[in-house]
């Protein structure tokens, strides 16, 4: 037997007790979260840190933002679980019928969470889950065994296992959990993976919503402030050491200013992070050694102009910046998840465009330009997940937007009521009055009550 049969079995017993459904019951959940981030914020910045968070700022962010996504869904759950009135047909309303719209949660939901977000891309999904009315087993990564253990400790102390439970492990672990029928998986991690995933969900026909990465491009065209654009652009490939799904994967930009982009990309990295980052406290460590090791492998030696060092047994990759990079370099291969921007060149923004069409669709894409119609024709012909105009990574942290790939970005999103509406089914009611004639829809039929069919579609 599945050593987590028993398990899944208790969280539906729960569900189906019909507890979770209330509004009453969701809040109580959020609380819980809250109290057991407030009330243990020391031991988890310290033991992110351990982990690989090392930058200060990562640490609180880690933790805070989760508390703040918790109080912006209690300010707004009320108005997401009402029912919403649906348009009928005239001939239904004038008959009195009515119409609307309930949002269901699924039942138990598995959450898969990735080492780069140990906490912040686990428990938003899970506020995201539990706001739905949902119950939550939450999987930790095995690549964070400080933040994992910690979680693992305090979850038994603030929820019930039939409401929230963690499960640490490995493959073996993962393996056995997607063995399961759970109702909802939630995965955040590399496509590779997120493969494996959705196998397993067909399996059990469990709908699932992927947050995937992607080789994101930030596109600089010859209007854009030239400063200003190296500056974020560098910032957003280096932050948490660039271990981030959005972060910008490599800078598109046009021939005529390219020089001067490099120039500032390279002042951008030492107003950043000074002339020793590997010191600075405001910059976080590669989550192990193998991923120092793979990261290194992708440097061209004779193409760096800044950074470029790396230590295996520190987990230092220098933030590093590549020129001149083409499409047939190794880097271009795929999403880099680590601190190193390559710089492309572009002529012609109709080829560029051409150029990253030819890719996998991209997590997030960054447009540089004071340019309307470049920025628009940007926007509108080029498909990613998500994005920002002279700015990077920025959009993630914007509670009213969803979070999401495309393609082999990922499927489905998140955040505030889009994650609400992802974690809950639409259940669509008809309300007919008693004895409501619908002679026309009864055998034997005549050409007169055919046309009388037409009225379904008279609103």
């Amino acid at each position: 037997m599945n050593k987590y049969q028993n398990l899944l079995d208790r969280q539906k017993a729960y569900f189906n007790t019909n507890i979770t459904k209330s509004f009453e019951w969701r809040i109580e959940q959020l609380d819980k979260l809250s109290n057991l981030l407030k009330e243990n914020l020391d031991e988890f910045y310290a033991t992110v840190s351990k982990d690989f968070k090392t930058a200060i700022s990562e640490q609180v962010f880690e933790v805070n933002a989760p508390l703040g996504i918790i109080e912006m869904v209690k300010g707004q759950l009320k108005n997401w679980m009402e029912p919403t009135i649906a348009p009928l047909p005239k001939f239904l309303a004038e008959a009195g019928h009515t119409a609307f719209v309930q949002r269901d949660p699924f039942g138990s939901t598995l959450i898969i969470g990735p080492f780069n977000g140990p906490i912040l891309l686990l428990l938003y999904p899970a506020v995201t889950a539990l706001s739905a009315g949902n119950t939550v087993v939450l999987k930790t990564s095995v690549d964070t065994p400080a933040t994992s253990a910690l979680l693992e400790k305090l979850i038994p102390q603030y929820f019930q296992e039939e409401a929230v439970a963690v499960v640490s492990g490995g493959v073996e672990e993962v393996t056995a959990l997607l063995e399961l029928p759970f109702d909802f998986i939630f995965f955040t991690g590399s496509a590779r993976v997120g493969k494996i995933i959705l196998r397993a969900a067909a399996e059990n026909l469990t709908p699932v919503i992927l947050e995937l990465g992607g080789h994101n491009p930030a596109i600089v065209d010859e209007t854009a402030d030239i400063a200003d654009a190296a500056k974020k652009i560098v910032w957003g490939a280096t932050s948490w050491s660039g271990q981030f799904c959005a972060s910008p994967g490599y800078a598109y930009v046009h021939e005529s200013v390219v020089e001067q982009f490099v120039e500032e990309a390279k002042k951008a990295v030492v107003e950043l992070y000074g002339n020793d980052p590997k010191n600075n406290p405001e910059y976080s460590s590669i989550i192990n050694a193998a991923h120092v090791k793979r990261l290194a492998g992708l440097i061209d030696q004779t193409k760096v102009v800044a950074g470029g060092e790396s230590d295996e047994s520190a987990r230092f990759v220098a933030p590093t910046i590549l020129y001149p990079i083409t499409w047939e370099d190794k880097i271009m291969e795929e999403e880099i998840f680590g601190p190193i921007l390559p710089i492309l060149t572009f002529s012609d923004l109709d080829v560029a465009i051409a150029k990253i069409q030819k890719a996998a669709k991209p997590l997030a894409t960054y447009v540089f330009s004071t340019n309307k119609e470049n920025t628009e024709k940007l926007l509108s012909t080029l498909s990613f997940g998500g994005g920002a105009v002279n700015m990077t990574n920025v959009q993630l942290f914007v509670a009213s937007f969803p979070f999401g790939g495309v393609g082999g970005s990922g499927m489905g999103s998140y955040v505030g009521k889009y994650g609400y509406d992802s974690l809950t089914h639409a259940k669509p009611v008809l309300n007919s009055p008693a004895g409501a004639v619908i002679d026309h829809l009864y055998p034997p039929y005549t050409m007169e009550k055919l046309q009388a069919l037409n009225g379904w579609f008279d609103f």
